[in-house]
């Protein structure tokens, strides 16, 4: 199984393309994928590349982090899972703890 990689600091042209190139150098790249803003489709300036082996990973990371691309710093690490945010769920109201009764109404 491969190792995903999250790549930080991107100059906003960078595309997948690029990533894949880019990593590349340090072994087999099975996807690369730069984040967007869903309403503008602008770049966020990061993006997530999965590398073929753990030992390609580890390479690109040693090669890569902290390396000059496109007149910035990289920073290159090991993903980590996303985080449950506690997105609104039921109605999206939020709870005030009450449960209907009581209020001030």
């Amino acid at each position: 199984m491969g190792k995903k990689l999250y790549c930080g600091n991107l100059g906003y042209d960078v595309s997948p393309l690029d990533l894949e190139k880019l990593f590349g150098e340090f072994g087999q790249v099975r996807d690369a994928q730069v984040v967007s803003d869903r309403a503008t489709g602008r770049s966020k300036g990061f993006g997530f590349v999965e590398m073929n082996t753990d030992a390609e990973a580890q390479a690109a990371i040693t090669g890569l982090n902290d390396t000059m691309h496109g007149g910035r710093p990289l920073t290159v690490n090991e993903a980590k899972p996303r985080e449950d945010r506690g997105g609104r769920r039921g109605g999206g109201y939020g709870g005030g703890g009450r449960g209907g009764r009581g209020g001030r109404y």
